[in-house]
């Protein structure tokens, strides 16, 4: 017969050790580390964007920009087919811009591509150029495998998901949407440094 008394000590045991490996000031003083790169959860709100969940809610929040889309993005592969999911993402990016929203691709641009990575790139950054959108593309000594969108300077959306039919339709992937001015600065430096 199973002794849960047996169970009850041994999780007090472990909780016990737990406490004398981390005692609780040690955690505070982790939490409280002055890194200018950590911003309070108090100071955010996190949405978690799971598999398909994430094309709609990303969809919905470039439909209402209001002035600045600034995207960096391993792999942006569009063919071309309306139902592509990646190529009505970009079709919705064109719309974004006809309403004087200013939208800023960047990509991957690997120097010796053994795939197709750079041909698709290249293909989607001439319909969004095409579509009035600025495009760039990073160093090709430095792979940028970045999937993150920075909107009006408030939102941080990033990843797994590139924008291909199969990430936004079919594959498991995990992204989190964040609410933060703070934070949304704070990518959009990092994403300025991968191009200037």
């Amino acid at each position: 017969m199973y002794n849960t008394n047996h169970n009850k000590t041994f999780i007090l045991v472990l909780l016990s050790l737990s406490l004398l490996i981390y005692p609780p000031h040690s955690l505070k003083a982790a939490q409280s580390h002055s890194d200018s790169n950590n911003i309070a959860m108090t100071d955010c709100h996190v949405t978690l964007l799971k598999d398909t969940g994430y094309f709609p809610v990303i969809l919905d929040m470039i439909d209402n920009a209001q002035a600045e889309i600034v995207m960096s993005f391993f792999l942006f592969k569009t063919n071309g087919y309306r139902g592509s999911y990646s190529d009505i993402f970009l079709q919705h990016l064109i719309k974004a811009t006809t309403r004087g929203v200013i939208v800023t691709v960047i990509l991957e641009r690997e120097k010796e591509s053994r795939s197709t990575l750079n041909e698709d790139n290249r293909d989607t950054a001439r319909r969004l150029k095409e579509g009035g959108i600025h495009v760039c593309f990073d160093s090709p000594f430095t792979t940028t495998h970045t999937k993150v969108i920075v909107i009006d300077r408030r939102y941080t959306c990033l990843g797994s998901h590139n924008l291909t039919n199969s990430a936004l339709k079919y594959n498991h992937e995990i992204s989190v949407l964040i609410d933060s001015p703070l934070m949304a600065e704070k990518t959009l430096h990092y994403i300025n440094s991968l191009y200037k």
